[in-house]
């Protein structure tokens, strides 16, 4: 569990509802407040027993004396002591018995005293619901809570069990509801003093936007609880805003990674032990992680709860594995078992046993040192199991278990690891909990694979990721105790269900490897046979199902794709000369699916390579393509990716008589312009020889071929020095002349240029005119990061997320904008998913084709392309990839070097 959400209740009093003299009260030992007042001391001490004890006498003579309210405020006060023991199922009787009193009894509920305790012990029975895995039930009893202070006038009281409704939001994995909840506390937090309530509140609602992506309003947010909590001086509360302010500081560095590392097989299972970095390599990343760290040892000092500390503790376990601090892990690891055993059983300490359970299997998989035995770790998760059921947690218990499965797993006990997966498993999904039995569908499908039991893991596969498409709707916001993450837990599991379905049949095909001392095409090998049309279709559905994962992942929201056209048809039957290809990077190999026009049967070729020698080649030529004076190093690089992709179906191609090659690009391969692909035989690029198209999947929208007459362009861009947001953006001076040869090609075009060149402006036209062609002629950049994704307008940057209002303010009734053109983008430095920011403009834009750069150009030679494709673009014979190819061809012949002509690739409708 990375956060802990504490609210710490206080003992309800009622001696300000019967009151007494102090004279009095001493002189009768038996009497019930002050037997009430005992409890109070006894609970703030610790000493529970003693407590429970004075307060179910006082219950006793509340009863006798038929005083019904007293009897409900001390049930209630008893089921806080029961909590805090960890006797869950006897704090529910005891809230029970209570609210039966407090809503059947003859006890006028109008009144504002007693509404307030009503609403208070409903509040209570809540977090018992929540400590025992009853998150649906939680939510319930505080939005009654919320309606009931609010009836009371009681604004506090409101506020808190907001605050508590958006908590079981999380739980339940509803973090878009959760963020809702808390942003209408925000407005009042403002007119408020400051109280732990107000800081309860604030720290609520930066947790959620961490887990929303949104790690600017997150920091702010959390760094005002934590001041809220200094200046009151509660530890609990300040220790709570510092773990919550590491796991956002820990966040902004996995991020950093993952935009720095693409490394796709990651993790085998859902609980396996990820592969460390050396973070050091990463500034930026190991800044983040030790920040992180620092947070959590400060928590670890202020707080004075048990269970906070052990958070902190944990928090900052797995920061010291990251950072490879071995010596320091163990002795942590050490210290949180011994103070996990004084802490009583509920849902957050079961959690953190299996924490630290998974981080002990690392710890003894990474060092050699005297760790944990597999028994000893076996025990730990036995004993959180046994927790679970005597609490009555079934979400703990499936997971408990599942995890346990993941043990035996590492220790190669199959058997007993397919058992107790399948146990978790079952429970899991009798209890409707979708986001942790997607995660043993998928380690039993690697049970099984392992076994041998093919059939078997592609149903279990099947099975995980129709679960993770039911979650989509929350994807990136899973329940944080898994430490979910789109690279560790989904991508794996969608490129292992292909691997599977990939894999031939005959294993010893896989001798024939590509040597340095083989001839060139030696390393291809066909495997049409031994693979089935189901098995080839299956795989490219779950290629396409992992893009629109990504893109959901990079939105942080569900995609809502306008309607489209499967490409099989428009390859069959619109562009008969066109051919779709679907390269995947897996483990071992590249697996390249092929579709041909009007033919039934997919084609399927491998080339066997390291997925560590592809990333390397694909890595080496992005980096050389940048470079004006690499056109050797070009050739050659790019000379073995042909080999890999093109090679095998060139005869295929040739007798198919295909113009056109439309590419559905994995991982690396998408920072790579296919145009750029060389044969070393006939030393030519791929562009002398086809038209290059990129298409996002297997749908495209509305992919109609564009209507010439109805040609009109809206042209805008930014040519001057400009300062926005902090950044410096140089002048771009062939930007003029690129708008002005667009204009004399396309006469029906309207510019906006510098000054005019607002959000504003584009807007109002886009409103105004029914334009076929948008084209912005400015600095840009795309990136991993959907904030640093932007177009720069000239008062501000315009965001990929602008996009959704920029271009789609038309009636739902008219024709998209045909083609999107952004002539002077580039893909962040540094970011290996740089590319998925374009793939992002051109979903948002809704335009049928997107045509891009993947790096800029200031030369004149930039301007040359675009005239040149918006000349050929006005011929009714020439489709927009045809345009482009003939476009980059009039600069090649000029200069053969790709660093001018190869940047600009097209993206969706190539009609």
């Amino acid at each position: 569990m990375k956060i802990i959400f504490l609210f710490l209740a206080t003992l309800l009093l009622i001696c300000n509802i019967h009151p007494l003299s102090p004279t009095h009260a001493a002189d009768i030992p038996s009497n019930p407040q002050v037997l009430i007042e005992q409890g109070r001391k006894l609970y703030e001490t610790g000493e529970l027993t003693r407590a429970d004890a004075v307060l179910l006498q006082a219950v006793q003579i509340f009863k006798s004396n038929g005083d019904k309210l007293g009897e409900a405020i001390t049930l209630s006060n008893l089921s806080l002591v029961a909590k805090k023991l960890g006797e869950l199922n006897k704090a529910e009787s005891y809230i029970t018995q209570s609210l039966q009193i407090l809503t059947k009894s003859e006890l006028r509920t109008d009144k504002i005293s007693t509404l307030q305790i009503l609403a208070e012990t409903l509040d209570i029975q809540g977090q018992i619901q929540l400590e025992l895995g009853q998150a649906e039930k939680a939510l319930d009893s505080w939005k009654l809570a919320a309606n009931i202070y609010t009836k009371a006038n009681d604004e506090v009281g409101a506020t808190r069990s907001l605050i508590n409704q958006s908590i079981a939001l999380q739980a339940l994995g509803m973090y878009r509801q959760a963020r809702a909840t808390l942003e209408q506390i925000y407005p009042r937090l403002d007119k408020q003093a400051d109280s732990l309530i107000k800081a309860t509140a604030l720290r609520s609602l930066g947790d959620v936007l961490q887990l929303d992506g949104d790690f600017k309003n997150s920091t702010n947010i959390l760094q005002q609880s934590r001041d809220i909590a200094v200046k009151l001086q509660s530890p609990s509360h300040i220790s709570a805003a510092l773990i919550s302010l590491g796991n956002t500081q820990l966040a902004l560095g996995k991020r950093q990674l993952v935009q720095e590392i693409n490394t796709t097989y990651e993790q085998s299972t859902p609980l396996s032990c990820k592969s460390s970095q050396n973070l050091t390599q990463y500034p930026l990343a190991f800044k983040f992680y030790n920040q992180a760290a620092q947070l959590y040892s400060e928590a670890v000092n202020i707080s004075t709860s048990p269970l906070a500390q052990v958070q902190a503790q944990l928090n900052l376990l797995d920061v010291r594995q990251e950072l490879q601090q071995w010596s320091e892990a163990q002795k942590l690891a050490s210290q949180i078992k011994t103070k996990l055993q004084t802490i009583p059983p509920s849902k957050a300490a079961i959690y953190a046993q299996i924490n630290l359970a998974q981080n002990s299997i690392c710890l003894k998989k990474a060092t050699t040192a005297d760790n944990l035995s597999w028994k000893e770790i076996a025990q730990t998760l036995a004993v959180s199991i046994q927790q679970a059921k005597n609490i009555n947690d079934n979400r703990s218990q499936s997971f408990a278990l599942g995890a346990l499965g993941a043990l035996y797993l590492e220790a190669q006990d199959i058997n007993n690891a397919q058992k107790l997966t399948q146990s978790g498993l079952v429970i899991a999904t009798a209890n409707k909990a979708i986001d942790i039995a997607y995660l043993w569908q998928w380690q039993l499908g690697y049970i099984y694979k392992a076994k041998g039991d093919i059939q078997s893991a592609i149903t279990s596969y099947k099975e995980t990721i129709n679960n993770l498409k039911d979650l989509r709707n929350d994807l990136v916001s899973l329940n944080p105790d898994i430490q979910f993450s789109f690279r560790d837990n989904v991508e794996p599991v969608y490129r292992q269900f292909v691997d599977l379905l990939l894999q031939p049949e005959n294993e010893d095909s896989k001798k024939q490897l590509y040597s340095p001392l083989s001839t060139p095409h030696s390393a291809l090998s066909t495997q049409h046979s031994a693979l089935t049309q189901e098995n080839l279709k299956l795989a490219r559905e779950a290629i396409e199902g992992l893009q629109l994962t990504e893109l959901e992942n990079f939105f942080r929201e569900a995609c809502l794709l306008p309607k489209a056209k499967q490409i099989d048809d428009i390859v069959d039957k619109t562009d008969t000369t066109s051919a779709v290809i679907y390269p995947i990077v897996l483990k071992d190999r590249l697996g390249i699916i092929v579709k041909l026009p009007n033919q039934p049967n997919l084609k399927y070729y491998t080339t066997y390579k390291p997925l560590e020698e592809v990333e390397s080649i694909l890595e080496q030529l992005q980096k050389k393509l940048r470079e004006p004076d690499r056109l050797n190093d070009i050739k050659k690089l790019s000379g073995q990716v042909y080999n890999w992709l093109i090679q095998p179906m060139e005869s295929e191609l040739a007798t198919q008589k295909i113009k056109t090659l439309v590419f559905v690009l994995d991982g690396s391969l998408r920072n790579i312009p296919m145009a750029v692909l060389y044969d070393e035989k006939q030393k030519q690029y791929l562009i002398q020889k086809y038209a290059v198209g990129l298409a996002p999947g297997l749908q495209l929208i509305d992919p109609k071929p564009l209507v010439r007459k109805q040609l009109n362009a809206l042209t805008g861009g930014v040519s001057k020095q400009l300062k926005v947001d902090g950044r410096l953006f140089t002048s771009l001076d062939n930007v003029p002349g690129e708008l002005q040869k667009i204009q004399s090609t396309i006469p029906n075009s309207k510019e906006l240029l510098n000054q005019t060149f607002t959000k504003a402006n584009v807007q109002n036209q886009i409103q105004r005119l029914p334009y076929t062609v948008v084209h912005m002629a400015t600095h840009g950049e795309f990136s991993s990061n959907a904030d640093k994704t932007f177009i720069l307008a000239w008062e501000k940057l315009l965001k990929v997320t602008d996009f959704d209002n920029l271009l789609r303010l038309r009636s739902q009734s008219e024709r998209p904008i045909e083609l999107l053109v952004l002539s002077a983008c580039q893909t962040a430095a540094g970011d290996k998913r740089a590319t998925l920011g374009l793939a992002g403009i051109a979903v948002r834009a809704g335009a049928r084709s997107t045509l891009a750069t993947l790096w800029s150009v200031e030369d004149t030679s930039t301007a040359v392309i675009m005239s040149k494709f918006y000349q050929a673009l006005t011929d009714t014979n020439v489709h927009k990839a045809e345009a482009l190819r003939r476009a980059q061809l009039a600069v090649l012949t000029l200069d053969e070097n790709p660093y001018y002509w190869a940047p600009y690739v097209l993206v969706g409708n190539w009609l």
